[in-house]
């Protein structure tokens, strides 16, 4: 289980990001890097981590289905997964 600080620090660097997303995109577009070094460093949509929805893990991390291999494998024995049997994986 992730701290709560850390997906607390995970949930102001989302905010950031999309605060700044479009002045982020018109300052690449002008090429204005000068621009782009004052803005907020965690304002970067890169320093981002990709999280499992449950546990909040940070490794391991299945896009498809936005959950860890752990809490997978969990739910796959569990059933709770359709289309997927242990034998599959």
């Amino acid at each position: 289980m992730a701290k709560e600080s850390m997906k607390a620090r995970e949930v102001k660097r989302k905010k950031l990001s999309d605060k700044y997303a479009e002045k982020r995109a018109k300052l690449k577009a002008e090429g204005d890097y000068v621009g782009l070094s004052k803005l907020p460093k965690n304002s970067s949509p890169v320093r981002q981590h990709n999280r499992c929805k449950l546990t909040g893990r940070p490794k391991g991390y299945m896009r498809q289905f936005g959950i860890s291999r752990i809490t997978f494998r969990e739910m796959s024995s569990a059933g709770l997964i359709p289309g997927i049997t242990k034998a599959s994986w």
